[in-house]
């Protein structure tokens, strides 16, 4: 298991040590870890979706939505923190930032939400190359397009992979017409949903979190903090959502 590296890994800054700072940084440090094991299952799960194995999908799916549940889980240890104890050792952070998670870039990019903004402000840090490679490569979304081509729809291929997932009309009435005919590739797509629904919980419980422990205050590294984090509540597969009022 690697124990002595993980358990050795944990470096606080303060000085004398704040107690809280080794909370913060173990909770960060499982985060990682759970982002780690994400996108293995999201990589495997892509290459299931192409090749038309929607059951053992749905498998990979469902072990996916038990990881977002446990990293949701999660918040409520990091806000056992309060403010007062965030602030004895925020200083000591200096320009660090969720935001230079490159792990949960690479979830985002893997999904269809990509921006080429994030790349380029994360350009030279560790990691940075597999974002890259992440940006030009087709997402989950991709993937889910290519499984509807195999199964007979008529369906086009998204002209350019780099770009965020955006709402089509057109696949919507695919979509109509799948889920009212085939039950089989309804259900991966209401696993695809559960997913979604995850990542949005957990971005707003993050939202909340930042929000009860700094306010209004700037984030850490400069960023604007919860205005800022609000502006990521967005789906990843927009059209699974449109064709709710249309069913």
């Amino acid at each position: 298991l690697g124990l002595d590296k993980i358990l050795s890994a944990q470096h606080p800054r303060s000085e004398p040590e704040e107690h809280d700072e080794h909370l913060f940084i173990v909770i960060h440090q499982v985060y990682e870890l759970w982002f780690k094991q994400l996108l293995h299952e999201l990589d495997h799960l892509h290459a299931l979706l192409v090749d038309g194995f929607t059951d053992r999908s749905g498998a990979v799916l469902n072990r996916m939505l038990k990881i977002m549940k446990t990293i949701v889980a999660q918040i409520d240890v990091l806000e056992t923190m309060t403010p007062l104890d965030f602030l004895s050792f925020r200083s000591f952070l200096e320009d660090a930032s969720g935001f230079q998670s490159v792990q949960f870039r690479e979830t985002e990019f893997a999904l269809g939400y990509k921006r080429r903004n994030i790349v380029d402000a994360l350009e030279g840090t560790p990691g940075w190359e597999r974002l890259a490679v992440r940006y030009e490569a087709p997402s989950l979304w991709d993937a889910f397009l290519e499984l509807l081509i195999g199964a007979g729809y008529d369906v086009e291929p998204r002209p350019d992979v780099t770009q965020p997932v955006q709402p089509n009309p057109a696949v919507q009435d695919v979509l109509l017409d799948m889920y009212r005919n085939n039950v089989r590739l309804r259900r991966v797509a209401e696993n695809l949903l559960d997913l979604d629904e995850g990542l949005q919980e957990w971005r707003y419980r993050h939202v909340k979190m930042v929000e009860r422990t700094i306010g209004r205050k700037p984030g850490t590294g400069g960023s604007e903090g919860t205005a800022y984090l609000r502006t990521t509540l967005n789906p990843a597969f927009p059209d699974l959502w449109e064709i709710r009022s249309r069913l």
